[in-house]
């Protein structure tokens, strides 16, 4: 449990560092989002989620 408390502090901590040094590149991003179609971003959501459960798995182990 510590260690997930601690990924998501980290999360936390790189999207807080991308949006105060990138401020309005981060709302153009937000901004193409909004056209990619949710299948699109449903896919590339589980691929994310794999591959940080890979590393995760395999660091681990």
């Amino acid at each position: 449990m510590k260690e997930l408390i601690i990924a998501f502090g980290l999360f936390l901590f790189i999207e807080g560092i991308l949006y105060a040094i990138f401020p309005s590149k981060m709302r153009d991003m937000l901004k193409k989002l909004e056209l990619i179609k949710d299948g699109q971003l449903r896919v590339g959501g589980l691929i994310f989620a794999i591959l940080g459960f890979m590393i995760i798995y395999f660091t681990k182990n």
